[in-house]
């Protein structure tokens, strides 16, 4: 009786579970979607400080916001990516900024840790109705890596983990009530 009885409490710790749960923010007749290139609108010439005269510009980025996104879209599997003109909704965007910051010093005022974030405008449209769902302005994706030391890694690979930040954050906003 007392086996059963632990059985019992056992099986109704495990069921009761923590309600967490997320939900789709989109109608179910909502099921495709379409991903436009991302425009590259970082105005490269203007100043922005003293320290720093020009924003930083890296090649092609607005291609890899775009891959990224829609790659995250294909792994989430909630909406299929589709031509625009088969598409329920339409994701337009341009890559507004990108900024690699200094964030920790070490000796002889070394940088030791940058922030790397990337930044969007972008905006998602119900194709039926023409109405925007919603609109994001200077949405942003971002990662920190060291310089030196056993958790160092390189440029390049804070800027993909950025960009699957962004891309991870886009689809959440697009698919998730919270």
């Amino acid at each position: 009786m007392k086996n059963i009885c632990q059985l019992l409490v056992l099986s109704a710790v495990l069921l009761s579970g923590c309600g967490y749960t997320t939900g789709s923010l989109l109608p179910a007749h909502l099921k495709t979607i379409s991903i436009e290139n991302f425009a590259n609108k970082i105005p490269i010439t203007d100043e922005i400080s003293d320290r720093q005269r020009y924003k930083t510009y890296r090649p092609l980025l607005e291609v890899d916001v775009t891959r990224a996104v829609i790659d995250r879209f294909i792994f989430d599997g909630h909406l299929r990516v589709v031509q625009k003109k088969d598409a329920n909704l339409i994701l337009e965007g341009a890559l507004v900024d990108f900024r690699r910051e200094p964030t920790q010093y070490g000796y002889n005022d070394t940088i030791d840790q940058y922030r790397i974030a990337i930044f969007v405008d972008m905006q998602l449209i119900d194709t039926a109705t023409g109405k925007v769902m919603w609109s994001e302005k200077n949405f942003a994706g971002s990662d920190y890596y060291f310089t030196t030391g056993p958790q160092r890694k390189s440029e390049n690979a804070a800027v993909a983990d950025a960009l699957n930040d962004l891309a991870r954050r886009v689809v959440e906003r697009t698919i998730e009530v919270w």
